[in-house]
């Protein structure tokens, strides 16, 4: 869905919603209700708002939601105690552990603790493996999964596309490409993935038919970086001074937009683009993991 050249994430999340809606009132006609819990370490202010916004939507929908809060000093062992007994609580069915954590507890291996089942992230290493594997039962992380639901929608072809994507995190570059790159429905498309030791990146975002920009480099993809008529995804947030801004900052993405949109063929805002899909997706997977656990 488009208006203009903007690809509307506000407008697809709500669809999403939609359906996922559908299926809470279908799980609910037998009884079950399905629910998630966020754990957040710390009082990170963007963390906060995130969490903030996920369970809103939540209720919105009908999905019950909880946050436990542990203090920035709590330990890894507290906090993988927490995940155990949400584990083995059967009336939860999606687990969500917000990043970032404080540096002395490993993320990894707090991820790797989240059952599978109810680890509705997608950042257990067996989800991870399945994504790799094309086996679609795994649940996917949510931010790539919405990115893939908005070219899909914005009737973006992917299938022998060139698509290059900045940044190789685990969190969106990695499983971004391995969702791209399958030989599946909308999918089958040439993926280049760049990071920090890339030669000459400018080189292949101009040859680039896509442009997923997720290295949290504020305005970094440039005019002279964009073939005419290229889709370009902005998935970055960045806080730049601004003191004409009541806050004293802005927030930004990894795109110059201003001077990129009349050069793109398809371009998402920020915010309005990639945001509001990533809690769609999540609240799809929470349902998903509720129906999965009742069958």
């Amino acid at each position: 869905m488009a208006a203009g050249n903007l690809i509307d994430g506000r407008a697809i999340a709500e669809q999403i919603h939609a359906a996922t809606a559908q299926h809470v009132s279908a799980l609910k006609s037998r009884g079950i209700e399905p629910k998630q819990v966020f754990v957040r370490v710390g009082e990170d202010p963007a963390s906060k708002v995130y969490v903030g916004m996920k369970e809103k939507t939540s209720a919105r929908l009908g999905i019950a939601s909880e946050t436990r809060v542990l203090p920035e000093t709590a330990t890894e062992a507290e906090l993988l105690t927490i995940i155990a007994q949400l584990n083995a609580d059967r009336a939860v069915h999606g687990i969500l552990i917000q990043a970032p954590l404080p540096k002395h507890i490993s993320e990894s291996r707090i991820f790797a603790a989240v059952s599978p089942d109810k680890d509705v992230d997608g950042f257990h290493p067996i989800n991870v493996g399945k994504l790799m594997l094309g086996d679609e039962t795994g649940f996917h992380p949510c931010t790539p999964a919405g990115v893939h639901e908005l070219l899909i929608r914005a009737d973006v072809k992917i299938a022998g596309a060139e698509i290059v994507i900045l940044g190789r995190g685990n969190i969106v570059g990695k499983p971004m490409a391995a969702i791209l790159c399958q030989k599946a429905r909308h999918a089958d498309a040439t993926v280049t993935l760049c990071h920090s030791r890339t030669r000459d990146v400018a080189a292949h975002c101009r040859r680039a038919d896509i442009i997923i920009a997720a290295m949290g480099v504020a305005e970094f993809v440039k005019a002279d970086m964009v073939k005419p008529g290229a889709v370009v995804v902005d998935v970055g947030v960045n806080r730049l001074p601004d003191p004409s801004a009541k806050s004293g900052s802005r927030l930004v993405g990894d795109v110059d937009f201003a001077n990129v949109q009349p050069i793109a063929g398809l371009i998402t805002p920020n915010p309005g683009g990639v945001g509001p899909m990533t809690i769609a997706m999540l609240l799809a997977n929470t349902t998903r993991a509720a129906e999965l656990a009742t069958r």
